[in-house]
């Protein structure tokens, strides 16, 4: 165990050597290698993610996220709990479970969420979920009706 680390900590995560860097809505961050995006969110926020609905196993789709890597020329839906962290990672789009845990980390007032599919099994590029924004108007509203569809 490192020197002033959590044993909470070590044991949550899977062993790693290095930290590698991830972008989350536009904001840099230093995640454990060899573990799940999930488990990285994690690292970045310990007192919000554990407390937050995931049942981290793929069953609930709450982890959802839109993730370009650094060799794809797009971004693509992915289940954060499934999907290994690796360097480069731009996350452009969050659930909005991972939203309402993470925002005070990203430190903006509005970000973009993922609609779950009406399939919990559908995850592929054929279908891309819609993309809300987040409300920003004094009521809610945000002068649209919250939903945009992606350009395929």
């Amino acid at each position: 165990m490192a020197e002033g680390e959590a044993p909470f900590m070590s044991e949550v995560f899977r062993p790693y050597e290095r930290l590698v860097e991830i972008t989350i809505l536009g904001k840099t961050f230093l995640v454990p290698e060899r573990n799940s995006l999930l488990r990285a969110f994690q690292f970045i926020s310990p007192e919000t993610i554990p407390y937050g609905r995931f049942c981290w196993n793929q069953e609930c789709q709450y982890c959802r996220v839109n993730c370009q890597l650094s060799d794809d020329d797009q971004a693509r839906p992915i289940l954060s709990c499934k999907f290994i962290v690796s360097e480069g990672m731009h996350i452009s789009d969050l659930a909005p479970e991972l939203v309402g845990c993470l925002r005070t980390k990203l430190g903006q007032a509005q970000v973009a969420i993922v609609d779950a599919p009406a399939d919990p099994n559908a995850i592929s590029g054929a279908d891309v979920p819609s993309v809300a924004s987040a409300p920003s108007g004094p009521n809610g509203s945000n002068g649209t009706n919250g939903i945009h569809d992606h350009d395929e």
